[in-house]
C-alpha cells in the first residue's frame, strides 16, 4: 500500500511539474462575452480541461515555496490536499474521448464539485496564517513573502473561480434558473453601477444596525454619464458588490466608531464615466487613519479589529480577519482596474475604484510560475512573473503532446 501511494504521489507530482511549464492563457470580459454568446459547450470543455490544470498547477507550485512553518499549519495543509483532489480531478480528463454528452454532464458536475470545495479557501487560509502567528516569531522576510504569495494565490483562487463559473452558468442544470435574464454566464453587459452600490449599501448597513443600532445614510453625488444617462458597464456584479460591501463595512465601523452620537455624518459615493476608467468614490468622515499605518490596510497581516474566532467561521462579520481591503483590491485589479485609498488623518478616509470602461481593455490579471515568481521568496523583484494581455498564442493540444 505504501509503495502504491508513493507512486500516486510521484506521478501527481511529474503531472503538476507538466502543466506549470505552461502560462495561463489571460482572457479579456470581451472574450467572455463572445464565447458566451455563442455558448459551445464542447469548445469550453475542450479549454477549461486544459487551461483550469495549467491554473492549478502553477499556484500548486507556489503553495510548496511557502515557508515550512506555514506549510505545516493544519489549515494551510488541508488547503493545499482541495488543490491536490481538484487537480486530480481535472487530469482525468486528459485522454479525449469524443466529447460525448456523458462526459460533458460529468465535467460540469465536477467543476460544482470543485467550486464547492473550495468555497472556505480564504478563510482556511486566513486561519493557517493566524496559526503560524500564534505558534512562531514571524520574521520581515516570511511576512513579505507571505504577503506575496497570498496576493497571487488569491488571484488565482478568482480567475479560477471565473472560468468554473461561466461554464457552469451557461451549460449546467440550473441555467436559467438562478441567472438573471441579461446576464452572460457572470457576467452583465449592462450592469448599473448604481444598482450595486445601493444593493451593497443596503446589506453594509443591515450589520451595522445590527452590530451598533445605527448606521450612516448614503449620499450619490453623480451617477449618470455625459449623455445624462445611467452609468452602466460591462463587468461581473458579484465582484464589484464585493468590493463595495467591505468599503462600506469598514466606512460605517469608522464614523461610527469615531463620533459616537446620534447624528452621523453620510457617506457619501460619486460614480464617474470616463474615457479609460469608470470611477467609484466612496467617502466617509470616520477620522481617518495615521500615515505610518497606510500603507499597512493591504497587509494580510495587518487588522485594525478582532480577530474573528473559529466559531465565527461562516459569520459575516463588520470586520476580521484584515483580508477585506486587500481582497476587494484583487477583485478591481483583476480585470486591469485598481482600488486606491487615500487617508485624511483626523477627518475621513476615500477609497477610489477604478473599473476598465472597455470590455476589450479588461484582461485578466494572472499568476504565472516561473523562475523569476520563484526568486521573489529570496528577493523583491516581481514585475515579471504576472500574465495580463490576452494577445498570445492560446496552449494548443499539440503544444501539450509535443512536451510530453
Amino acid at each position: 500500500m505504501r509503495l502504491f501511494n508513493y507512486r500516486l504521489a510521484k506521478n501527481l507530482e511529474k503531472m503538476v511539474d507538466f502543466y506549470s511549464q505552461f502560462n495561463p492563457s489571460s482572457l479579456s470580459i470581451k472574450q467572455f462575452i463572445d464565447f458566451g454568446l455563442k455558448a459551445n459547450e464542447q469548445k469550453s470543455y475542450q479549454f477549461l480541461k486544459k487551461e483550469l490544470p495549467v491554473r492549478l498547477a502553477n499556484i500548486m507550485k507556489e503553495i510548496h515555496l511557502l515557508p515550512d512553518n506555514l506549510l505545516k499549519m493544519p489549515s494551510v495543509n488541508l488547503v493545499n490536499n482541495w488543490y491536490t483532489q481538484s487537480f486530480n480531478e481535472m487530469i482525468e480528463f486528459e485522454v479525449d474521448d469524443g466529447c460525448t454528452a456523458q462526459t460533458l454532464d460529468k465535467f460540469c458536475k465536477i467543476l460544482v464539485k470543485i467550486r464547492n470545495r473550495h468555497s472556505d479557501v480564504v478563510q482556511t487560509m486566513a486561519q493557517g496564517v493566524m496559526e503560524l502567528k500564534d505558534s512562531h516569531e514571524i520574521d520581515l522576510h516570511t511576512e513579505n513573502s507571505i504577503q506575496y504569495f497570498l496576493d497571487r494565490f488569491y488571484m488565482s483562487r478568482i480567475g479560477i473561480r471565473m472560468l468554473i463559473n461561466q461554464h457552469t452558468l451557461l451549460f449546467g442544470d440550473h441555467i436559467n434558473s438562478n441567472n438573471h435574464h441579461q446576464h452572460i454566464g457572470c457576467i452583465d453587459p449592462c450592469c448599473d453601477v448604481i444598482s450595486v452600490v445601493k444593493d451593497a449599501y443596503e446589506n453594509a448597513r443591515f450589520l451595522c444596525d445590527q452590530y451598533y443600532l445605527t448606521s450612516p445614510e448614503l449620499e450619490i453625488c453623480k451617477s449618470i454619464d455625459a449623455d445624462d444617462e445611467p452609468i452602466k458597464i460591462v463587468y461581473v456584479p458579484s465582484h464589484l458588490y464585493h468590493i463595495l460591501f467591505e468599503l462600506f463595512k469598514n466606512s460605517m465601523r469608522a464614523i461610527v466608531e469615531h463620533h459616537k452620537t446620534d447624528i452621523l455624518p453620510p457617506l457619501q459615493v460619486t460614480i464617474v464615466k470616463g474615457k479609460e476608467d469608470v470611477c467609484v468614490k466612496v467617502s466617509d468622515q470616520g477620522g481617518g487613519i495615521p500615515r505610518s499605518l497606510s500603507e499597512r490596510m493591504f497587509h494580510y497581516m495587518y487588522s485594525t479589529a478582532p480577530q474573528p474566532s473559529k466559531s465565527d467561521a461562516h459569520t459575516v462579520p463588520l470586520a476580521g480577519y484584515g483580508y477585506g481591503l486587500p481582497i476587494s483590491r484583487l477583485y478591481a485589479r483583476y480585470l486591469h482596474g485598481d482600488l486606491v485609498v487615500l487617508s485624511c488623518d483626523g477627518f475621513g478616509t476615500e477609497a477610489i475604484i477604478y473599473l476598465k470602461a472597455l470590455s476589450n481593455e479588461a484582461n485578466e490579471l494572472l499568476p504565472i510560475y516561473n523562475k523569476m515568481s520563484t526568486r521573489f521568496y529570496k528577493t523583491t523583484d516581481h514585475a515579471i512573473d504576472w500574465r495580463s494581455t490576452c494577445h498570445h498564442t492560446p496552449i494548443s493540444q499539440q503544444q501539450f503532446t509535443q512536451t510530453q
